[in-house]
């Protein structure tokens, strides 16, 4: 199918949606914890039954929480940051104002480590450039407990942030599942249903500790997060099929 010319805008994609079934949500009363758990099992009762679930295990022998933070990955997008296929990934400033990555990683190191007086920041982008791509992956992994037949989405996603701050309550249209796995630092995640299942579907919250990971699908679950206090929060996540 060809693509429109002009694209939908966001509220309207939303108004135009087609209903949910409530059977997602309908029986959540709080978000499940998992370690160890087997990839069968994991398939047939959570993959894709909507979710979510938190699996505490799955970051247990990657480096990613030893050496990802700020100027790790300043250091690679100032090296590698400037090629064409990095340019056209997607970023998300949220309510920093930052215009693209490259602001995003220029600031000093005062405000980096939230030093009183220093504004606070967090932002997102997606890693589509193959290059960036296979250094970043040396670091962390498939998840374990993903089913045996799904396969990873080639673009991954970061989200980078202290505390006080995080994504405003959305719904995604990325079409897939997908999970996020918290290396540094903590966040709570505040899960709607969507409006049509309202009466029938709770409200959740969540906190997504240091080494844990969540599996949701957000193109049903409306979802916000809030960096919490301590450590500077990064994540890494990808959709799957």
């Amino acid at each position: 199918m060809e693509q429109c010319i002009l694209g939908m805008p966001q509220q309207l994609q939303k108004a135009f949606r087609p209903p949910e079934s409530c059977d997602f949500c309908r029986e959540m009363r709080e978000v499940p914890r998992l370690a160890n758990v087997d990839p069968d099992e994991f398939e047939q009762n959570y993959a894709y039954a909507g979710g979510p679930a938190i699996v505490t295990d799955a970051t247990a022998n990657w480096t990613a929480t030893e050496y990802f933070d700020y100027w790790f990955f300043k250091d690679i997008y100032e090296t590698y940051g400037k090629r064409k296929k990095a340019a056209r990934c997607q970023f998300f400033p949220y309510q920093t104002g930052f215009r693209n990555i490259h602001e995003a990683f220029d600031l000093d190191a005062a405000r980096v480590n939230y030093e009183p007086g220093t504004e606070p920041w967090y932002f997102g982008w997606s890693n589509c450039d193959p290059e960036i791509v296979k250094i970043l992956r040396e670091h962390y992994g498939r998840p374990y407990f993903l089913p045996r037949g799904s396969e990873n989405n080639a673009v991954d996603w970061v989200f980078m942030g202290g505390p006080g701050l995080g994504a405003h309550m959305h719904v995604d249209n990325v079409r897939l599942p997908s999970w996020q796995s918290q290396l540094k630092g903590s966040k709570e995640w505040i899960l709607a249903p969507p409006p049509e299942c309202y009466y029938s579907c709770n409200f959740l919250s969540v906190v997504v500790k240091t080494g844990e990971t969540i599996v949701l699908d957000t193109n049903k679950w409306y979802h916000k997060t809030n960096v919490l206090s301590g450590e500077i929060s990064i994540t890494v996540g990808a959709e799957y099929d």
